[in-house]
């Protein structure tokens, strides 16, 4: 299903902030532009075409989500959409480096994917001195759109009350130290029309995760039930603890921006409905309202090494302007029309980004 979004045209963001002396003609390109940080090494293709990837399903899907918020009337998010549209729709090239901005925001996969990149590289080092490390699920009951953003408002104060519980008791040498990092997701069901909010954990040892889901179920009050007990919003066959043997790939699980943009296969498997993947455009547009405001990663119990982040800008002279055009795959030069990376999307990957967004369903 197209999106009605696809014929729209925006003003186009440029990187070049500092342009040369005198008058500049209309789509002139200036002499000397002003860039930040250390730039992304072009020589690497298929990191650099990655990149290129993102940018498509980034664009495709917030138009969609644009489509989304204009129905809902939220101005705002409108423009937050159309600030990740245009991330790095214009770089330059100077000495072998790639330049341009980014949205930051955490719906963009581009900014994500980086954003995933940098607190691996912070997190590695300390929790590779972990010797048990376990991946751990926390989740409460599905429910309905309208009740998502209280669900997770009070999945968050429910951890925060555990994690300060057994800080107390640890203080007072009677109990263990909670450990570890957490990242809050949600998933939605397309057949049930419900979002799962949950917690993805990584903690260092079984004692931590054991403790954690006993503190979750008895946080949210068990009710009894003559022989046995009952859990009005959690079900603990659904608290999950996994024996981490590659650390890279569970942190990688963990550190998400909240949400998977692609339904679970596993939906269908165990409908066994043959329906080919969706976007749910309007669905993720819920689960990002619903995440507003809330911190989505965090750590618990332990410090990281002082990181400083490199945010020195320099003055380039000798560079090449590149332009992502709207229904393009790639950046092209504006000058030459080559194109940086070579991408090519799959064909199912195409099909999916231009037939399979539905804003209906939520």
């Amino acid at each position: 299903m197209k999106t009605g979004a696809d014929n729209r045209v925006s003003d186009e963001g440029h990187i070049y902030t500092l342009a040369e002396n005198g008058t500049q003609k209309t789509g002139q390109i200036p002499s000397i532009a002003l860039v930040s940080g250390k730039g992304t090494d072009i020589s690497e293709q298929k990191p650099l075409a990655n990149r290129a990837r993102r940018k498509l399903i980034t664009r495709k899907m917030v138009l969609s989500l644009i489509d989304v918020a204009k129905e809902k009337g939220e101005a705002e998010r409108i423009q937050a959409y159309w600030n990740a549209y245009h991330c790095l729709n214009n770089v330059i090239v100077s000495d072998g480096k790639m330049y341009g901005k980014y949205c930051k925001n955490r719906f963009c996969t581009i900014c994500n994917a980086i954003r995933k990149a940098d607190m691996i590289k912070r997190y590695y080092p300390v929790m590779s001195q972990w010797e048990d490390v376990q991946f751990v699920t926390l989740t409460v009951k599905s429910c309905k759109e309208n009740l998502l953003y209280e669900r997770m408002g009070r999945m968050l104060r429910a951890f925060d009350r555990i994690h300060n519980r057994c800080k107390k008791r640890h203080q007072r040498g009677k109990g263990i130290k909670l450990v570890g990092v957490k990242s809050l997701e949600c998933n939605f069901n397309p057949e049930m029309k419900t979002y799962n909010p949950h917690y993805h954990l990584i903690v260092p040892s079984k004692e931590v995760a054991e403790l954690l889901k006993k503190e979750w179920l008895k946080q949210w009050r068990p009710i009894p039930h003559k022989n046995s007990t009952r859990y009005k919003y959690t079900n603990p066959a659904a608290q999950k603890i996994i024996a981490v043997y590659n650390l890279e790939t569970a942190l990688i699980e963990t550190i998400k921006y909240g949400s998977k943009i692609f339904t679970e296969p596993d939906v269908y498997k165990k409908s066994q409905l043959k329906v080919p993947p969706k976007i749910y455009a309007r669905a993720l547009d819920n689960i990002l309202v619903a995440m507003k405001g809330y911190r989505i990663f965090d750590r618990f119990g332990f410090n990281l090494p002082k990181h400083t982040t490199n945010r020195s800008t320099k003055i380039v002279t000798n560079f090449e302007g590149w332009t992502f055009p709207k229904d393009s795959y790639d950046w092209v030069n504006d000058e030459t029309g080559e194109v940086l990376t070579g991408y090519l999307p799959p064909i199912q990957l195409n099909f999916l980004l231009t037939e399979c967004i539905d804003l209906k369903c939520c």
